[in-house]
């Protein structure tokens, strides 16, 4: 980059900080004021949600009625039943775990190989081995080995939450497939709640609400995303290190 780049990109900087000091130092003594009612789908990049829904049914009518058949109604079951409904899961994950195995080895082993009388021959052995063999001495092993190992889990987790699902799948069986995902942005950081599985009709009380205990396949997942899940995660390089490296 050539230096007069760098001159350019540094005023810039420092022109935004300046006028980032600017609004903060007129907000002195004042609540932060909200932003004005605008019309969402006027907004820059703004999509139209596309989710999965139910095959059309056509209006009918019987003849001499004001009721059309298939409509919501103040007595009818209100519960998800079909693709596009919504159903809302009590997530209640209170986990504890805790483990301790201790294992201990010990092994202990010893040889002795000798020849004490072998038809008179064992006086003969000096002749072919080294000078001081002893015939019954000829050979003498041992061995110990010992083994001793510990280890402890001990693991606590607690989710307690609520998150709307849509159905997007009616299995042959009559059990819906549903999935949710919320977020939630606090200053820089936003935090993502996943929830998607298998339930039974039956499971949905008359709320239409359902506990995370009774889905199927369920998969439930919490994080988040920002400048403080950054600081936390350790750099790039790191990481490769932590997998490259032996020891």
């Amino acid at each position: 980059m050539t230096p007069i780049r760098l001159l350019l990109l540094a005023s810039l900087t420092a022109s935004l900080g300046a006028c980032a000091a600017t609004d903060r130092l007129a907000q002195i003594g004042r609540a932060p004021a909200l932003s004005a009612i605008e019309d969402p789908t006027a907004q820059p990049g703004y999509k139209p949600v596309r989710l999965p829904m139910p095959d059309p049914q056509p209006a009918s009518f019987a003849s001499n009625s004001l009721w059309r058949q298939g409509s919501r109604a103040f007595f009818k079951d209100q519960r998800a039943t079909q693709v596009g409904d919504l159903v809302t899961v009590r997530v209640r994950v209170t986990d504890r775990a805790q483990f301790d195995n201790q294992s201990q080895r010990s092994r202990k082993n010893g040889e002795d190989l000798g020849v004490g009388n072998m038809f008179g021959f064992e006086g003969e052995l000096g002749k072919v081995l080294p000078d001081g063999v002893q015939a019954d001495a000829l050979v003498k092993a041992q061995s110990n080995s010992s083994s001793v190992g510990a280890g402890s889990t001990r693991r606590s987790e607690q989710l307690v939450t609520n998150v709307a699902t849509v159905v997007t799948q009616i299995l042959p069986n009559g059990n819906m497939v549903v999935e949710g995902k919320q977020e939630i942005r606090v200053n820089f950081e936003v935090r993502e709640l996943i929830v998607a599985g298998i339930v039974r009709p039956e499971d949905i009380e008359a709320d239409n609400t359902i506990d995370s205990t009774k889905i199927a396949q369920a998969r439930i997942a919490y994080g988040g995303r920002g400048q403080i899940t950054d600081v936390q995660q350790p750099r790039y390089g790191q990481q490769v290190m932590d997998v490259l490296l032996p020891f």
